[in-house]
C-alpha cells in the first residue's frame, strides 16, 4: 500500500490510498499500466522492421527467398490441385462463358484453334510452350530482378505473390471447363490429336492435376507480370519490346491450344493489375520508383533493420521543434527591441528635465 492522501469533501475527511503502477487493490483488481506498456513495447518490436522493410525493402537473401518460394508454389499447387472436380458446374461454367463471347462479339476461339490445328509443326511447338515457358520465364525473372535489381526484387515479388493468391480463389469458387474439354464446342484438343504434352491436365497427367483451374488464366497472368516488370527496368530497348510481345504471345498460345477462353485471360490480366496496385499501396511506391540496389537490408529477409527506419517522424519533429523555437526566439528578440527602445526613450526624458529646471 502506497502513503494516504486527504480528500476534503462535504466537511468530512476521507483517507484514500495512492497505489504503485502493479499492486494489487483489496478488491483484486491490478492496474493495467505494465501490462499496456509491454504491449506497446512488443508492438513496437514486430512493427518497426515490418515498416522499414516496407519503406526500405533493402538486399533480399538467398536462403529466404528460396525458402519463400517453395513453399508458396507448394502451398499453391496443394490448393489448385485440391479443389474438388465439379465437372457439371464447370461445363455450365464453360458454357455460360462461350455465350457471354458470343454475345459480346469476341468469340473467335474456336476459329483460332482450327487455324493453328492444320499446321501441325506449329500447333506442337505451341503445346510445349504452354507446358514450360511460363515457369520458366517467371522463374528467370525472379532471378534476374535479385542478382542485378535487388532493391526492387521485394516489391516485385509481392506483386506476383498476390497475383497468385487471388488466382486460387478463383479455381476453388468458380471451377471452369477449358475449351478443348468442353462438351458439344466443337474445340480440337491438339495436346490428345498431336501426341504431345502441352497440358498438366491432358493424358497420364490428368489424374493429379484439377483439370478445372482454369479462370483466371495465370499463364496470363505471369506472363504480363514479366512483360511489365522486364519493360520497366530492363536497359536494353530490344527486351523491353520482346518483354512487351510475350504476354501478347501467350495469349495467342492459350486460345490456339483450347486450353483458355478470351475471358480468362482477361481475369488473368485482372489479378497482376491487383497485385502491381496491392505493391504500391503497401511499399508506398511503384517497384520501378525504388533504387536498384539497397545496401542496406532489413530483418524481414533475416539480418539488422536499415538505418533510419523509424527515424523520419523523429526527424519531422526535430524539425518542428528546431522551428518553433526559431519563431519564439524572433518574437522574444522583437519583444526585446521594443523594450530597449523604450528604455532609451525614457533615459533622453530624465536628461531633458534637469536641464529644462535650471532655465
Amino acid at each position: 500500500m502506497g502513503e494516504p492522501e486527504r480528500d476534503q469533501q462535504g466537511g468530512a475527511r476521507a483517507a484514500t490510498a495512492v497505489r504503485p503502477s502493479g499492486s494489487v487493490a483489496p478488491d483484486g483488481t491490478t492496474d493495467t499500466a505494465g501490462a499496456e506498456s509491454r504491449a506497446k513495447r512488443a508492438w513496437q518490436w514486430g512493427w518497426h522492421p515490418l515498416r522499414g522493410h516496407f519503406r526500405s525493402p533493402g538486399h533480399p537473401r538467398l536462403w529466404f527467398e528460396l525458402l519463400l518460394i517453395g513453399i508458396s508454389y507448394w502451398v499453391y499447387s496443394l490448393v489448385r490441385n485440391a479443389v474438388p472436380e465439379m465437372q457439371n458446374r464447370a461445363e455450365r461454367n464453360a458454357h455460360d462463358v462461350w455465350h457471354l463471347e458470343q454475345t459480346l462479339g469476341f468469340a473467335w476461339e474456336k476459329s483460332i484453334n482450327h487455324a493453328f490445328d492444320s499446321v501441325g509443326w506449329l500447333i506442337t511447338g505451341m503445346n510445349y510452350y504452354y507446358a514450360t515457358l511460363h515457369f520458366i520465364m517467371t522463374i528467370g525473372v525472379l532471378v534476374w530482378l535479385f542478382r542485378t535489381q535487388p532493391g526492387r526484387y521485394a516489391a516485385a515479388r509481392f506483386a506476383l505473390f498476390v497475383t497468385t493468391a487471388i488466382a486460387l480463389f478463383g479455381y476453388y469458387f468458380y471451377p471452369l471447363a477449358p475449351p478443348r474439354l468442353m462438351d458439344g464446342g466443337g474445340f480440337v484438343d491438339t495436346v490428345a490429336k498431336h501426341h504431345t504434352w502441352g497440358s498438366m491436365a491432358s493424358g497420364d497427367m490428368a489424374t493429379v492435376s484439377n483439370q478445372f483451374a482454369a479462370m483466371p488464366s495465370m499463364h496470363i497472368g505471369w506472363s504480363l507480370w514479366c512483360g511489365l516488370t522486364l519493360a520497366f527496368l530492363a536497359r536494353r530497348r530490344w527486351v523491353r519490346v520482346v518483354a512487351l510481345l510475350y504476354p501478347l504471345a501467350t495469349l495467342l498460345v492459350i486460345v490456339a491450344s483450347a486450353n483458355h477462353f478470351f475471358m480468362d485471360a482477361v481475369a488473368g490480366a485482372t489479378c497482376t493489375g491487383i497485385g502491381l496496385v496491392s505493391s504500391r499501396l503497401v511499399y508506398r511506391r511503384w517497384v520501378f520508383a525504388f533504387p536498384r540496389s539497397n545496401a542496406e537490408p532489413t530483418t524481414l529477409t533475416g539480418t539488422a533493420p536499415a538505418k533510419g527506419e523509424g527515424d523520419e517522424d523523429t526527424a519531422a519533429v526535430a524539425v518542428a521543434a528546431t522551428a518553433g523555437d526559431a519563431r519564439t526566439d524572433a518574437r522574444t528578440d522583437g519583444r526585446t527591441g521594443t523594450h530597449s527602445d523604450g528604455d532609451a526613450e525614457t533615459d533622453q526624458d530624465t536628461e531633458r528635465a534637469p536641464v529644462a529646471a535650471n532655465r
